[in-house]
């Protein structure tokens, strides 16, 4: 399911005390990289945290040192950015990946591009974040998953290493 951000924040998130909701800086490196290994799949598109922190691309809420949410730009094109976002389980439902989202939401419209999200039918989770955030569904595609191809080499030819 495709999304594009069309309206304003549902409701403006409130960020529970002791909390900071901020844009990443290269000085995050260390804290994304310690992040919960639920949540490290989200620089995996950056070539890891570092590259992540030092983009500029990305959200996080911290309590001091330790991400429990982060919003960033999956993608980026040359018009639109596709965002993601993760959050640690134990800290769900706080309403910190809508703080997140909405922040870089904001920087995506200020550097003049367009934010998408992207999402199967079968998350409801992220629909929901993606329609309180202010996305509405654009398209919907159908994507059709196999297994590992299988290679057939009836010559028995073998290539170079």
């Amino acid at each position: 399911m495709l999304y594009l951000h069309t309206a304003p924040t549902s409701f403006p998130p409130r960020v529970p005390q002791g909390l900071t909701v901020r844009r990443l800086s290269a000085v995050d490196a260390p804290a994304l990289a310690a992040m919960d290994p639920a949540m490290a799949w989200i620089h995996g598109s950056w070539g890891g945290p570092s590259a992540l922190a030092a983009s500029g691309l990305g959200w996080a809420a911290f309590r001091k040192e330790q991400v429990l949410a982060l919003a960033c730009t999956r993608f980026l094109g040359s018009r639109y950015e596709d965002l993601a976002c993760a959050t640690a389980p134990g800290e769900r439902r706080r309403h910190l990946a809508l703080a997140c989202v909405t922040g870089l939401t904001a920087d995506v419209t200020a550097r003049g591009h367009r934010a998408t999200w992207t999402c199967s039918r079968d998350n409801r989770p992220s629909r929901l974040l993606a329609w309180t955030a202010g996305f509405r569904l654009a398209r919907e595609h159908v994507h059709h998953v196999t297994g590992p191809a299988t290679v057939s080499n009836p010559s028995g030819f073998r290539a170079a290493a």
